[in-house]
């Protein structure tokens, strides 16, 4: 039985291992499919190996390590183990990691459980090579689109194509998912990727739920004139109409704070784009996030009243089109509470927040109940080289999840579970 420090330290190793596989000569670049994943993948098998787990790469590249093999029912612990480019090192291996350490203490402590444990390190977590994401994720819970296979990277290389180079099989794409009856629930780890947890001097929190987006193309339409010539009250000036828009956004998002809202314009473009004319046109984007659907889609419905108005009196128009939609993923209650035992058992406080990144859990969710554990994370920085967590706080989630676990295997003992 090793401490929570030992445990950490020994993540912490695990971590500096996996960062050596990158596509990339400096920094750590890992996408979908490409031969630093196989890499990893292969590397992070023999960690599982080495665990005592049946290991396997299913059709769509996830690793998959199976403690208790014989038996039915499977708690499913994951993250992912691909990156952004020029990624940290924590984002999404640490839940792998830990997953394959707190099966090894389980094992070790001679824990009684009367279900077995898959650990999980999916491959598409990001959507950075391919115009989707979650696919690896999706098709393990029976949800894949399957025509995501057919969609490509900026090489043209197709997502069918790549899985058959990485040595996967999208032809039994369909065989990679579990029964409904398999999974007692699905539980990660994760760095918190925000500044809450750190701001409150908490190493862990528990993630309440994963929050819904909706994205759109805004497109505002002015007309084009001479900067010199047209006075600022003739001026139909898209740009100055897009600059009153985002302002709007800001507001509706500060105030629905309580939600944990965020709303976030991430690419504008003007045209012509002339030093000299006034912009006839702009394109931006509109990202927003809450931690439930009901105050999201309210947020939505009153920027579009908002931006008409705007748009009406600055003499221009303005056109919002969603493409892209993912609802609220609920943290389920029984694992919420599962969690918050285990942090109570380790003497600490029991935080409770939404998450605002999306993770796999929203995949997950349409197989079975997910539950998150966040891991305080340096300054809140994610997806950068600075992300960091401490050894310390590592090792206390490798503990807590073990908890969780020992609690859901009381639950099901009470109520017959033994399979």
């Amino acid at each position: 039985m090793r401490t929570p420090k030992q445990l950490g330290a020994h993540a912490e190793a695990m971590l500096a291992e996996l960062a050596a596989f990158s596509d990339g000569d400096n920094g750590l670049t890992r996408l979908y499919l490409s031969p630093a994943h196989r890499r990893a993948a292969d590397h992070v098998a023999g960690w599982m190996r080495a665990a005592g787990l049946e290991t396997a790469v299913d059709p769509l590249g996830t690793v998959r390590g199976r403690w208790k093999p014989e038996r039915k029912r499977r708690l499913l612990i994951g993250s992912h183990i691909d990156t952004v480019v020029d990624a940290g090192r924590y984002d999404g291996m640490l839940g792998v990691v830990a997953g394959i350490l707190a099966v090894e203490e389980i094992a070790a402590r001679g824990l009684a459980l009367p279900f077995g444990i898959d650990v999980l390190a999916f491959g598409d977590e990001e959507g950075v090579r391919f115009p989707t994401t979650l696919v690896s994720s999706a098709a393990l819970a029976g949800c894949l689109v399957p025509s995501d296979l057919d969609t490509r990277d900026a090489e043209g290389v197709s997502l069918r194509e790549a899985l058959v180079a990485f040595g996967g099989d999208p032809e039994a794409a369909a065989s990679a998912a579990y029964g409904r009856d398999e999974a007692v629930a699905y539980l990660e780890v994760h760095i918190e990727q925000g500044p809450v947890l750190e701001a409150e001097g908490l190493p862990l929190g528990v993630v309440t739920s994963i929050a819904g987006q909706s994205r759109f193309n805004i497109t505002v339409t002015g007309e084009a004139g001479h900067a010199g010539t047209v006075p600022m009250a003739l001026r139909r000036d898209a740009l100055a109409a897009s600059a009153e828009m985002m302002l709007a956004i800001e507001d509706v998002a500060r105030r629905g704070a309580a939600h944990q809202m965020v709303a976030t314009v991430g690419r504008i473009a003007a045209r012509p784009g002339a030093v000299n004319v006034i912009p006839a046109e702009v394109a931006f984007t509109l990202d927003i996030r809450a931690d439930a659907d009901a105050p999201r889609h309210a947020a939505i419905a009153e920027l579009e009243a908002r931006l008409l108005t705007i748009a009406t009196g600055r003499k221009v128009s303005a056109r919002m089109e969603k493409f892209f939609e993912s609802p609220t993923t609920p943290c389920a209650a029984r694992l919420q509470e599962a969690f918050a035992a285990a942090l109570g058992d380790l003497g600490l406080g029991q935080r409770r927040l939404a998450s605002g990144a999306g993770h796999d859990g929203h995949a997950m969710h349409h197989l079975t109940d997910v539950g998150m554990l966040f891991v305080r994370c340096r300054g809140g920085i994610s997806h950068n080289p600075a992300e960091f967590a401490a050894v310390d706080d590592m090792g206390l989630a490798v503990e807590a999840l073990v908890g969780a676990a020992v609690r859901l295997a009381a639950d099901a003992a009470s109520s017959g579970d033994r399979t």
